[in-house]
């Protein structure tokens, strides 16, 4: 259900706003815990108790137990995840039910069940295991996790492949074809083992053969943010900056990913900024607010987007809808799983804990 800020919330000012939330957080102390992603609007991130990638907020959550309220400023699938690791008696809230994501929305959940189960009775459910960026809906977790198999990060896919390459196993990844793509080839698997999975056409539109002889099944899905970039932006900046390092994200098409200097998470990205010497100039190649929010927290370094790209969904977060759920908790924007859904999907993530 999607709740509407009301007028007097809408007529106050960005000041007027921040103060009254200031005063929320006062007055609740340690029962609220406010979390937001690090693509959030600078003033969002500011009034956060925590910023963070979205595994990471959503373990937040699960630490801090005297939280009661869990106010998540990111997009729907990361408050479903924080819902999910969360305990019973906490309550998770996204202040804008409109702040989907349109990377989690290319694979629907029966899509998804009917193309594990083409593919399963071709190679034998026992030869591949399916697996989920963490970037995905609550119940493309659950499928993973009832069928055995786990969730990945941007940060830890690599380990979570080779853990399976070790066992003999192909994979079958959903829903961003980009970042399973990177990760393959970089542990040396050959590009004719890696297909892409379109669940529109029967059996993926692959032959039989095509799908035996896969390594990595990739989901026909991207995140646009990340797909703006193109490789003649990272040659057209290294000319205009040749003193730079160029760091990208992995949902990045593979031509991008080649043409920088460096490729990682969010995390690895405020971590190469962080350690980067003083005075380095760095350009990045993500989404807007982080590449802005990088910048304004280092001041000593020169931070240059690689090409402005905005996830639209993540800035329907915003400080009015954040008051107004504070004004209301317990009442609006609150965030549910179902109990089956919320079984399945711990024990896809669970999974992916126990492998790294």
């Amino acid at each position: 259900m999607v709740t509407l800020v009301n007028e007097d919330i809408q007529n106050l000012t960005d000041e007027e706003a921040i103060e009254r939330i200031k005063a929320h957080k006062k007055e609740l102390g340690k029962d609220l815990l406010i979390l937001a992603h690090n693509y959030q609007r600078y003033e969002i991130t500011e009034l956060a108790d925590f910023t963070g990638d979205s595994l990471a907020m959503a373990q937040k959550g699960k630490e801090n137990k005297d939280a009661k309220h869990i106010v998540f400023c990111g997009v729907h699938f990361m408050a479903q995840t924080s819902r999910v690791l969360a305990s019973e008696n906490q309550k998770v809230y996204l202040p804008n039910h409109l702040a989907g994501c349109p990377l989690s929305d290319f694979a629907e959940i029966d899509q998804a069940e009917t193309a594990w189960e083409e593919v399963s009775k071709i190679v034998g459910e026992e030869n591949i295991v399916p697996v989920a960026y963490i970037n995905s809906t609550v119940l493309i977790k659950a499928l993973c996790g009832k069928y055995g198999g786990t969730t990945v990060t941007s940060s830890n896919c690599d380990k979570v492949f080779t853990h399976y390459f070790n066992q003999g196993k192909k994979i079958f990844f959903m829903p961003d074809q980009h970042l399973a793509h990177n990760t393959a080839l970089k542990l040396g698997v050959p590009r004719e083992k890696l297909n892409i999975f379109d669940p529109y056409q029967e059996n993926g539109g692959l032959s039989v053969e095509k799908i035996k002889d896969s390594t990595v099944l990739l989901w026909k899905g991207f995140c646009h943010v990340h797909t703006h970039f193109t490789p003649k932006m990272v040659q057209d900046m290294r000319q205009r900056y040749p003193e730079a390092s160029i760091v990208v994200h992995p949902e990045c098409p593979e031509p991008v990913v080649r043409e920088a200097d460096y490729a990682g998470s969010t995390k690895f990205i405020n971590d190469f900024v962080a350690q980067a010497e003083p005075g380095a100039t760095i350009i990045i190649g993500t989404e807007i607010n982080h590449v802005r929010n990088t910048a304004i927290r280092n001041p000593d370094k020169k931070i240059i987007e690689l090409d402005r790209s905005l996830c639209p969904n993540m800035f329907k977060i915003n400080l009015k809808n954040l008051l107004f759920t504070l004004d209301h908790l317990g009442n609006v924007n609150e965030v549910f799983v179902k109990d089956e859904v919320k079984k399945d999907s711990i024990a896809a993530l669970e999974k992916m804990f126990s492998i790294c």
